[in-house]
């Protein structure tokens, strides 16, 4: 039974935002990207303005008695991850009924993350991994495999205290394993 949704935004965000500040809502870019289209949007009404997203989120699952979100990124700020528990009572309710949510809540694979998948056996490390999946440019597979599957929980570093050390390695989650299992990409 799937207990989360995650939602994973690319690229990552400014890197004025520190982890920390992120869980309590303090958390304000000192720059912006694309400041001009987040002014348009705004006059259109399409945005309530800067900042104002992870504070509703962390205001909404408060509310609701749910466990709190967590907000995930690389050191690179490459990627961007929302994770929403299921509100327990929900998986209670899930359980009582013989059901699972409907499946796979909000996990889409890319056909990239499934080659992935099927491919990684055991422990190994992103050169070993990028050879498995015949890769040379190290920077493509992190953006289009790596990186995806790390940010949807399907594989994990095997040092994730230390996810630039030299002896880093990579499996697949009980997750992965399951996608894996069920023949891989869900669209």
């Amino acid at each position: 039974m799937r207990e989360q949704l995650t939602v994973v935004s690319y690229p990552g965000p400014d890197r004025s935002l520190k982890q920390e500040e992120l869980s309590t809502g303090r958390a304000m870019s000192r720059r912006y990207r694309n400041r001009r289209i987040g002014e348009f949007l705004k006059e259109l009404d399409l945005t309530e303005g800067r900042g104002t997203g992870v504070p509703k989120i962390l205001r909404a699952m408060r509310d609701n008695g749910s466990p709190p979100p967590l907000f995930k990124f690389d050191e690179d700020h490459s990627y961007f991850a929302t994770v929403l528990p299921i509100h327990p009572a929900a998986l209670a309710a899930a359980a009582d009924l013989g059901g699972n949510l409907g499946g796979d809540v909000g996990v889409r694979v890319t056909e990239s993350v499934a080659t992935l998948l099927q491919r990684l056996e055991g422990e190994l490390t992103r050169q070993e991994l990028q050879i498995a999946l015949e890769l040379g440019d190290p920077k493509h597979f992190r953006q289009a495999y790596l990186v995806p599957a790390l940010a949807a929980g399907l594989v994990e570093m095997t040092q994730p205290d230390k996810p630039n050390s030299r002896s880093q390695q990579y499996r697949l989650t009980a997750a992965g394993k399951g996608i894996r299992r069920q023949g891989g990409a869900k669209r």
